[in-house]
């Protein structure tokens, strides 16, 4: 039996071998394939959540964040600080940080060192548009024709000349019209009825002499005069040139600036007619001799002065109890005719080349230029934006009735010019402003020679030497 018994287990053996019999599981086997299945499936399962996380991840993209710098005035800071919290409110996706530019340098110095450091930010509310053509050429800013919709928005806003006046000899739109400030001439109320003067009688160089000479007058009887009706600075900084000199040109020469095709444009009678009178003011004893202390128009010492519309606020909250002021046209030669072409000391805004968001920064800047903040920028700030029919605008009415000194800049805004798009402004201006010093403070040069001398400087500046 034990012999049938083992050779029995040979045969099944045999047979397991041959695949006839098969094999019994092996449980413990199968239960581990089991368990690293598992182990493989939740492992795939945490990658592909891992995955979907990763990608939802990816879609909730940070804000894009907008640097913006504003000018250092402190009604334009005030009306950033409100439109910035304004759209930062309504737009989570696209949050902007104003930063104003620093007071003790010009914007020209700031923007330039930016441009050539590459820290620029992505919009500027403070485009000088004298300096285009040396940002332009360090690549400094953006050529906002090119962005989605510009020409409909913008000739929606502004009148086409305006955009003309503001577009690149290469046909791109550096710089987006903003607003100007035509320059007018302030006067005292009622220290020009006490000495006799109307207001009207100034609007002609022999007019305003023939007052000038009547409001000079000894008050506190110490044998020097202490009241005058206007008082040029004699300081020579270039940038003071251009609200004397150059605003009395453009004026007397009917609406020319310096330059003309990149020439000079200003050796002629208007230039000399300016500096005549100008040298007729100082020569006469018709203005102090120096510097005055504290504002001379709003303390009474001067009947008037040559400004803009942001005097208005100004005039506003620092004079004194009872104080009436007015604003007429800038004097011109007697015999101009026409009406009276000014300086209109444009600044625009501008989107940088190195922006990595110029579409949010366009949509930014659109907000800016909006009617209802074209209103707040009125309301805060009294310039004049270059909005087309804006006297007219239901939007706006109520604000000029109520500020009817508002409506006369904005009447005068359509006769005014800017600054020649020239690298070399500055020491254009710095040219002339010694010309000034030397004719018109100092009296020791005649006007044509002063002219002839400027023109002539400005010429070797141009031609590079």
């Amino acid at each position: 039996m034990e012999r049938a018994a083992r050779r029995r287990r040979v045969a099944s053996a045999d047979r397991l071998r041959t695949g006839e019999i098969p094999r019994t599981k092996d449980y413990r086997r199968d239960g581990r394939m089991r368990i690293n299945f598992r182990s493989t499936m939740v492992a795939l399962l945490a990658v592909t959540l891992a995955c979907v996380l990763s990608v939802g991840a990816m879609g909730a993209k940070a804000p894009v964040t907008l640097s913006f710098w504003p000018s250092s005035n402190p009604q334009e800071i005030e009306f950033a600080k409100i439109i910035v919290k304004a759209w930062n409110d309504a737009h989570p996706d696209i949050q902007v940080k104003m930063e104003p530019l620093p007071a003790s340098r010009s914007t020209e110095e700031v923007l330039l060192a930016a441009i050539a450091a590459g820290t620029t930010p992505d919009i500027c509310a403070n485009i000088y548009p004298g300096a285009i053509s040396q940002y332009i050429a360090g690549k400094g800013l953006y050529p906002h024709d090119t962005l989605p919709g510009f020409y409909d928005f913008i000739y929606a806003r502004t009148p086409k000349d305006v955009v003309d006046a503001f577009t690149y000899k290469d046909g791109h739109v550096y710089q987006i019209p903003w607003k100007g400030n035509p320059i007018m001439l302030a006067y005292n109320v009622k220290l020009l009825r006490a000495n006799g003067i109307d207001p009207k009688s100034l609007a002609t160089y022999s007019g305003f002499l023939a007052a000038a000479e009547r409001m000079v007058k000894d008050l506190d009887g110490d044998g020097r005069p202490d009241q005058w009706l206007y008082a040029p600075t004699v300081d020579v900084t270039w940038w003071q040139r251009l609200f004397d000199f150059y605003t009395l040109y453009i004026g007397a020469s009917g609406g020319k600036t310096l330059l003309s095709g990149g020439k000079v444009d200003f050796e002629n009678d208007a230039a000399e007619q300016v500096f005549a009178f100008l040298q007729t003011i100082f020569k006469k004893g018709l203005c102090p001799k120096g510097a005055m202390i504290g504002d001379a128009f709003l303390s009474g010492k001067i009947g008037s002065t040559i400004t803009g519309p942001w005097s208005v606020p100004y005039y506003d909250q620092n004079a004194p109890e009872g104080f009436e002021y007015d604003f007429v046209p800038i004097p011109v030669p007697d015999g101009v005719q026409g009406p009276v072409i000014t300086f209109g000391d444009p600044k625009n805004i501008g989107i940088f080349a190195n922006s990595k968001h110029p579409l949010e920064a366009w949509e930014f800047v659109k907000f800016i230029m909006s009617r209802e903040n074209d209103l707040l920028w009125l309301k805060i700030t009294s310039q004049p934006p270059y909005r087309r029919g804006i006297a007219k605008d239901p939007l706006f009415v109520g604000y000029f009735e109520k500020n009817p000194m508002m409506a006369t800049f904005v009447e005068q805004g359509v006769y005014t010019r800017g600054v020649d798009d020239s690298k070399y402004l500055i020491e254009i201006f710095d040219t002339i402003s010694k010309q000034y010093d030397l004719c018109c403070v100092q009296g020791r040069k005649a006007p044509k020679a002063a002219v002839r001398d400027a023109a002539q400087a400005v010429r070797d500046i141009l031609a590079g030497w």
